[in-house]
């Protein structure tokens, strides 16, 4: 099993250039389900769960290809033959839930197997199966599987989310596109990936109108057809590496990044004393002085501080000066990282919810275990700051989230490196 060895060495600086968002992409790939004409994807990051959703849509019947280095992802959906998701795909990634919207819309009838992916929490797909109810979706759950049918087709519904849920908001976005009638999506989630699918599917021909706001309406169509369409910039990857001057020192670039991406979280930085600069090609981010200051964190909801930024800004308080306190609100058990700064020298109380973290002036490197995707990230950004050699083990769930992470580290001065296993 592959590790990353990390040895700190002081200040980076330079250019880190921020990849198509993941969680975006994972929800683009899919609507191509709900058209026979083709799909383009531009900007697409090179990922393994990317290659997941490709094998899913491929055992569907869907053709993938991928183009310049996997960075153009080519899709057609014109001769579906499969209409059942299996286990043995989607167990590997939660995302694989969002085949059920389109595929329903488009024809009428779905088998999806309920879904695994990183555990942090049980992240139950129960609104995904009421918003679809809403629709007239007729549903059963049978040995593990959704058993979906609308035979005379989806039609338009209100559905209020008892909470905002992204992957829920974006299943029945994507469905009520080729419903019968108006489709009122309330509370629905604000995130930028939400925002960027509701361009996409106007591209393809779709009628809606309130992305980005509380209250989505879409107006059904007879059919959708085929669109290119650019991925945005992942807003948590950039929020990574804006993470990574400011715990090393140095100043870097993050070309392609975006203020509108991470509001929330640039107010943090520069509450804790960290500068972000928009330039002509991204953010520039540095440190103002030697030590950052402790800030408090609670996770919310966009445009709220992210919950996939938690993890990386815990690494960033432990040598803060001061004390925080991080309060995660969205997903239960999502301090799993918590232990392992721990043995890095990290002083941090976990109360349920709640994490205390205490900074000290410095880390010490020790060998440590990633347990889900942001928490290994978060790992390596403390060992970026440590005093000797860090190695971080289990990085396969690195690698569904982040694209080649030792070249764009070592690119602007750190010394990391990936031992691939024997």
């Amino acid at each position: 099993m592959d590790s990353i060895i990390v040895t700190g060495n002081g200040p980076l600086n330079g250019q880190i250039p921020i990849a198509g968002a993941k969680n975006a992409c994972l929800t683009l790939m899919p609507a191509t389900l709900l058209s026979e004409e083709p799909l383009t994807l531009t900007n697409a990051p090179r990922l393994s769960d990317i290659k997941t959703m490709t094998t899913l849509l491929q055992s569907l019947g869907a053709e993938v290809t991928q183009m310049q280095g996997g960075q153009v992802l080519a899709l057609s959906s014109h001769a579906l033959d499969n209409h059942v998701a299996d286990y043995d795909i989607v167990r590997k990634m939660r995302a694989s839930i969002l085949v059920l919207g389109p595929m329903l819309a488009r024809d009428g009838h779905a088998v999806v197997s309920l879904p695994g992916g990183c555990a942090i929490g049980a992240r139950p797909v129960d609104l995904h199966l009421k918003a679809l109810e809403a629709m007239g979706a007729e549903l059963e759950l049978r040995e593990g599987y959704v058993h979906a049918k609308a035979p005379g087709g989806l039609k338009g519904g209100i559905f209020e989310f008892p909470f905002v849920s992204v992957g829920a908001t974006e299943n029945a976005l994507m469905a009520a596109t080729l419903a019968k009638g108006t489709t009122v999506l309330k509370n629905a989630a604000r995130e930028p990936e939400i925002v960027d699918l509701a361009q996409c599917l106007r591209k393809m021909g779709a009628q809606i109108e309130g992305e980005g706001t509380h209250e989505i309406t879409v107006q059904g169509v007879d059919r959708l057809h085929g669109a290119t369409h650019p991925v945005v910039p992942d807003r948590i990857e950039l929020g990574t590496y804006m993470l990574a001057p400011a715990i090393c020192g140095g100043e870097v670039e993050c070309l392609g990044g975006r203020l509108a991406l991470v509001g929330a979280f640039c107010e943090k930085l520069d509450e804790a004393g960290i500068e972000v600069e928009e330039t002509a090609l991204g953010l520039k981010v540095r440190r103002r002085g030697d030590r950052v200051r402790a800030v408090n964190v609670t996770t919310e909801p966009f445009p709220g501080f992210p919950t996939d930024l938690q993890a990386q800004m815990m690494a960033l308080m432990c040598t803060a000066e001061g004390t925080s306190v991080l309060e995660e609100r969205i997903f239960e058990n999502r301090f799993m990282h918590a232990p392992e700064l721990m043995r890095m020298g990290a002083r941090i109380d976990v109360q349920g919810g709640t994490a205390t973290v205490t900074g000290v002036e410095r880390l010490k490197a020790a060998p440590v275990m990633a347990t889900d995707l942001r928490a290994s990230v978060s790992l390596i950004l403390a060992g970026l700051a440590a005093e000797g050699e860090t190695q971080v083990n289990r990085v396969y769930h690195l690698d569904r989230g982040y694209e080649r992470v030792e070249e764009k580290l070592s690119a602007v001065g750190a010394r990391i490196e990936r031992v691939r296993e024997t």
